[in-house]
């Protein structure tokens, strides 16, 4: 599954083709994906204007001028690919090149050029997903806060609003591990199980210790707390950076491969030495949740 910085690195990629472009027509190639498409997709969306994209967790957003949100989620195997001027943005810098394999292009987006009031399309948005675990769904911008994607969405991890105040509140007398409670969606939205792994370790945090162990008025726990929420965002925006982590399933818009993978402290690296200077440990994998978890047993308490 995609994770946050993945997810952010498609929507810079598509922004610049979507954001003040029309909507000319939409196609889609089957009823449905993991669920079926919105009723009236093509006739909702055809002719509109897109306003905005922006991303809320693992989700694009794609606004419309007449108050409706395209809510787009890649799923496992979910990828865009942008086309124009008869050429595909796909030069596979890196090892694994993409799938361009047309019988999964299931949803073709034809966009006129942000801000064109010409009926010509200059570019396609081609929305491919193998597996089809992706989806789209239409909802209105007002009604989006409490749609049941939303409704119990936890805060976003990027920004100054994460800081050890904030973790001290969502943890506080917290039994369940601190990686189970860094996934858990109600607390912290789109945190995935490689980031977690790696600002833990940056942090210096076992990922079994008790999330209320953290909290607390105590200058050592404040430390602890502050550490963490600035390990958090330092690790999501170098991935972001970096194009982000691919793995299998991900690729940048322009077909470009992440890089941030090979800066992996301990995600993937079981049995090698730690990368803490001055620890002599060796990364271990354990399974909570059934999710495996990375982590060096020596520096992370």
């Amino acid at each position: 599954m995609p994770e946050l910085p993945e997810v952010e690195t498609v929507r810079r990629g598509l922004a610049p083709s979507f954001e003040g472009a029309r909507i000319l027509r939409l196609e889609c190639h089957r009823p449905d994906l993991r669920f079926p498409f919105p009723d009236r997709f093509a006739e909702r969306v055809e002719g509109r204007r897109v306003a905005a994209l922006s991303r809320r967790a693992k989700y694009l957003l794609a606004d419309l001028d007449d108050g409706e949100v395209v809510v787009m989620h890649l799923g496992m195997s979910g990828s865009f690919r942008v086309e124009a001027a008869g050429e595909s943005h796909l030069p596979g810098e890196f090892t694994h090149a993409r799938s361009r394999d047309e019988k999964h292009d299931h949803v073709v987006f034809h966009l006129s050029a942000p801000g064109a009031d010409g009926d010509t399309a200059v570019t396609r948005i081609v929305y491919n997903d193998p597996r089809r675990f992706g989806f789209m769904q239409m909802v209105r911008r007002a009604d989006l806060a409490g749609h049941p994607l939303f409704a119990r969405m936890g805060l976003e991890p990027l920004g100054n609003r994460l800081d050890g105040e904030v973790l001290d509140g969502l943890f506080r007398d917290k039994r369940t591990p601190l990686k189970a409670a860094l996934l858990d969606q109600r607390l912290i939205a789109g945190l995935g199980n490689i980031y977690v792994c790696e600002a833990l370790w940056r942090s210096g945090l076992s990922p079994e210790r008790a999330a209320g162990e953290i909290c607390g008025p105590q200058r050592s726990r404040r430390a602890l707390r502050e550490t963490l929420a600035r390990s958090i965002r330092e690790v999501l925006e170098e991935a972001i950076l970096a194009g982000g982590s691919t793995l299998r399933d991900h690729a940048q818009t322009d077909g470009t491969l992440g890089y941030f993978q090979h800066s992996f402290a301990v995600y993937g690296r079981e049995g090698e030495p730690c990368r803490t200077p001055g620890c002599r440990g060796t990364v271990a994998r354990l399974v909570q949740a059934g999710r495996s978890t990375f982590h060096c047993p020596s520096c992370q308490r």
